[in-house]
């Protein structure tokens, strides 16, 4: 899965929280995310007015937080694990870390509970 898939399939279920995502589609639609804050950010330098990107950046992230979430609990759920492991993030120091670790993780071969 492309960048492109990725992102539209990230957007197309933009709040569904059942079924799986593959390494590829978590990574890709963050580095998507993460592309639109650096253009913006460079953009906003170049204008010189810092108002204007972060009110942009703020929309997008409006925008994009539920998909965020979707995408990160339907990864857990294709390493068979359940989307509460989401709060592991609320855990100082070792919760980001991880968490960083489970959306590195291959998920499980063949069909889990939570889809095939």
């Amino acid at each position: 899965m492309g960048i492109k898939d990725a992102v539209s399939t990230c957007f197309s279920k933009y709040a569904t929280f059942q079924g799986r995502a593959a390494r590829s589609e978590f990574w890709f639609f963050f580095l998507f995310v993460l592309l639109v804050y650096v253009v913006v950010l460079v953009l906003g330098s170049i204008i010189g007015d810092p108002t204007i990107p972060m009110i942009l950046l703020g929309i997008f992230a409006i925008g994009i937080i539920v998909p965020a979430i979707a995408v990160t609990v339907r990864r857990l759920h294709d390493q068979d694990k359940s989307g509460w492991w989401y709060f592991i993030l609320l855990v100082p120091a070792v919760g980001g870390i991880w968490f960083i670790v489970l959306m590195c993780l291959g998920g499980t071969p063949g069909p889990n509970r939570f889809g095939g």
